[in-house]
């Protein structure tokens, strides 16, 4: 007999080893020992409350064995001499694109602008120490897409596009933590993150698919409405019958050049802002309601925050906890910046990205030139004036939260885990008012919901301009381009997903797309 149940555990009885147990027997009136076992279903933490519960759904087995496997069986074929699907990109939704491929039979073929997770890591140590951007190698492009290098968060609301616990189920098949089965806000983190990635690329070649790493696409050849063939940076050209276009948010190339070809492209809404970054500490302090260091037990406090100011939404975004702010930008001569954490999430400080709703329709009056791209014009105009305020490097330009608020140059700034350094400067004023003035008022907000938020310990850091597209590749009911048959536009990069589980689940339903009629 299987029976499931809703426990709830202090922080004191979180510290003996058998507690669940002795409550599941208590719970259900029966000895202890009639129990085979208890499977943790889900675990979260309410921490409303000075006296903090963490919650736990349980499976408790009753006279009968726990099950030793998983309930799914991912059933990989050699596919060397299949069929062929192309994939572009090497992110989370190329990633699952090309593992369901194998599933159902088909050959995986895909190109990858950037290198693998180990080359690439000599290029961010160039980002954070030369300040030296590779455009093809960097935080968001090359194996695992930014997704490697932003924390592994796999919180989605996405509930409605696929199965997410399949998605989370194949990660642990290739080596995450099966943590991220039960936790409530799972994550893998940064370190271990390039490893589950090899894996599900060593998985792909097994199988017969695949892949080729610096292989950038420059160009694609249409005929008849239908994609024929893609044309590679060093010159080659590769016949294709089916793409997936998985190539991320910031792969700015593919835009002009779907625009340049005229092939239907949409502005799509987006947010832009600051990144903030306060002592782990004090946001520990506010969350677990306590004066010192936080409980053994609990890990760093983590926290999502919303205002609607002046008609548009003021929200956390990629929040951090015991994490680092890193150097995200795609070219030389811009700054941008993200957020990732080790698995730990160990460091001295937390970060999380505060961004306002921008709407393509109604706030780029002064970009309209620019048709379905205006939004990109608009980002990489922020990105360009970050660059310039930080000194024309990868330095950042930052200020003091309270500085920003109230409208004064920061004389001098907090530490802070941005590697390549921070530079004062008047961000309440170089921002544009249509996000300036609505973060001041956010933050003012967000000090009032946390108290001790709002401190003059913590400082923001410009420009966070990467939370999605600013395009839409439109596609149709069948997943595919309304003008071109044969391409599937997948991902972030497409305006279809936002993060790593929402992309995962876009790959796979593009892969089951492309096959059909092959």
């Amino acid at each position: 007999m299987v029976k499931e149940l809703q426990l709830r555990v202090t922080l004191k009885e979180e510290a003996l080893s058998d507690i669940l147990l002795i409550k599941s027997a208590s719970f259900l009136g029966i000895d202890k020992n009639d129990i085979s076992g208890v499977k943790v279903l889900r675990k979260s933490i309410d921490a409303r409350k000075p006296k903090i519960i963490i919650n736990y759904k349980v499976a408790v087995y009753i006279k009968e064995p726990l099950p030793q496997s998983s309930q799914y069986q991912f059933n990989y074929k050699d596919v060397s001499k299949s069929k062929p699907i192309h994939i572009i990109g090497f992110g989370p939704a190329g990633m699952y694109a090309a593992l369901r491929c194998i599933e159902l039979g088909f050959k995986p073929i895909v190109l990858e602008r950037g290198k693998n997770v180990r080359d690439r890591r000599r290029d961010l140590r160039a980002i954070n120490q030369e300040h030296f951007v590779n455009e093809d190698s960097n935080y968001c492009f090359g194996e695992g897409g930014a997704g490697t290098y932003s924390d592994g968060k796999l919180y989605t609301r996405s509930l409605k596009r696929g199965d997410v616990r399949r998605i989370f189920e194949n990660l642990v098949f290739h080596g995450a933590t099966e943590q991220i089965l039960i936790d409530a806000h799972p994550h893998i983190g940064t370190n271990k993150l390039p490893k589950v990635v090899q894996n599900i690329r060593e998985t792909i070649l097994k199988y017969g698919g695949e892949i080729h790493f610096e292989t950038r696409v420059v160009d694609f050849t249409i005929k008849n409405n239908s994609i024929q063939s893609v044309h590679l940076q060093n010159g080659d050209e590769m016949a294709v019958s089916r793409v997936i276009l998985a190539t991320g948010h910031s792969a700015r190339d593919i835009f002009y050049l779907l625009a340049k070809k005229q092939i239907a492209l949409e502005a799509k809404s987006f947010a832009m802002g600051v990144r903030v970054e306060h002592p782990q500490h004090i946001i520990d302090g506010i969350q677990y309601h306590c004066n010192g260091e936080r409980d053994p037990l609990l890990p760093a406090a983590s926290y999502s925050l919303v205002q609607q100011v002046n008609n548009r939404g003021v929200y956390s975004f990629c929040m951090c906890p015991g994490g680092f702010i890193v150097p995200a930008a795609t070219n030389n001569g811009e700054v941008v910046v993200n957020g990732m954490s080790p698995s730990k999430r160990n460091n001295l400080f937390a970060n999380s990205g505060i961004v306002v709703e921008i709407n393509a329709d109604t706030d780029l009056h002064k970009y309209e030139r620019f048709g379905a791209l205006k939004g990109l014009e608009y980002q990489k105009n922020l990105e360009k004036l970050a660059f310039t305020a930080g000194g024309r490097s990868q330095v950042a330009p930052a200020q003091r939260l309270t500085d920003f608020v109230e409208g004064r140059l920061s004389p001098q700034l907090n530490p802070c885990s941005y590697q390549p350094g921070l530079k004062s400067a008047p961000l309440h004023s170089l921002l544009p008012k249509l996000i300036g003035s609505r973060l001041r008022k956010g933050f003012q907000a967000f000090g009032q919901k946390m108290k001790g938020y709002y401190t003059e310990e913590a400082n923001i850091v410009g420009v966070e301009s990467r939370t999605s597209s600013p395009v839409c590749i439109p596609r149709n009911e069948q997943l595919e381009h309304p003008e071109v048959k044969g391409l599937f536009p997948c991902g972030e990069g497409g305006g279809y997903a936002g993060g790593i589980v929402s992309a995962a689940m876009d790959g796979e339903r593009c892969a089951e797309a492309a096959i059909v009629g092959l």
